[in-house]
């Protein structure tokens, strides 16, 4: 049962991969092997644009909810008293159950009174930021907090009784410990926001279309080879980017085993 599961999910992607050289301009119809489309993508403006803004927008996103998650991760394990922290709980978990299609026009409701009120911010690559800023911060929180509730508190209190500031403690001693909670919540936040159509689509304005807003466009009229083309080069970079990760990870659990046995020597 795991392979049939495993199978239909990873068969299509391979489907897709083989078909992405289809000489022939018709999907489903195989016409022998060619690289043609590959060219046809690089000519493709429309496209190409789409991915540069969907890229900007995704690392603008994540990097901002890393920092904003963060800061609440600490505020909800640090400091376990003070007033609104069952609210900032509330907020920080309703963005995980709350479906996109509100949120999104929320979002467009917020961005159009702030518009009239301010003159800021027109639709475009802000809006798109600041939405997708709001739903990330809530995958980095709870990433974050149960990284932080696990890690020992007693190595930074040492360090401070050692003469170390709180900011130098934590730096040099908890944010190393939280370190991949950061990174794979950063990876996190990048994937949902590079994929987010629904909310996309509600905040974006004239000339502000992401990859997922243009290729559903076109999905719409059917499915062009260069479209395979595309999807199986964004197949090949994060399967690239999950093995180097995993590489990454495995070296440094044996350095970790090496130090520690090193350590008890």
């Amino acid at each position: 049962m795991l392979f049939a599961g495993i199978s239909i999910l990873y068969l299509p992607i391979l489907v897709l991969i083989g078909y992405s050289f289809n000489a022939s301009p018709l999907v489903n119809v195989w016409g022998g092997f060619s690289t043609a489309w590959y060219g046809e993508l690089m000519h493709n403006r429309q496209l190409l644009q789409a991915a540069l803004l969907s890229l900007e927008v995704a690392i603008a996103a994540s990097t901002g909810a890393l920092i904003l998650g963060t800061l609440a991760a600490i505020a909800l394990v640090r400091f376990t008293r003070f007033r609104g922290r069952l609210l900032l709980t509330g907020m920080v978990n309703a963005p995980l159950v709350m479906p996109e299609i509100i949120t999104g026009i929320t979002q467009l409701l917020l961005f159009v009174s702030m518009l009239q009120l301010f003159a800021w911010p027109h639709r475009g690559f802000t809006t798109i930021v600041l939405s997708h800023v709001t739903f990330c911060s809530a995958y980095v929180t709870i990433t974050v907090q149960s990284r932080l509730q696990a890690a020992d508190r007693a190595l930074e209190e040492a360090a401070m009784d050692l003469g170390a500031s709180p900011l130098r403690a934590f730096m040099e001693i908890t944010l190393p410990i939280i370190a991949p909670a950061l990174i794979s919540s950063w990876l996190l936040s990048f994937t949902l926001s590079l994929d987010d159509l629904v909310i996309s689509s509600f905040v974006a304005g004239p000339g502000a279309s992401t990859l997922p807003m243009v290729i559903y466009s076109k999905v719409k009229l059917g499915v062009s080879p260069d479209i395979n083309a595309l999807a199986s080069i964004i197949v090949c970079a994060v399967g690239a980017c999950v093995v180097t990760a995993g590489y990454l990870m495995v070296r440094g659990d044996r350095r970790r085993a090496a130090d520690i046995r090193l350590a008890g020597s």
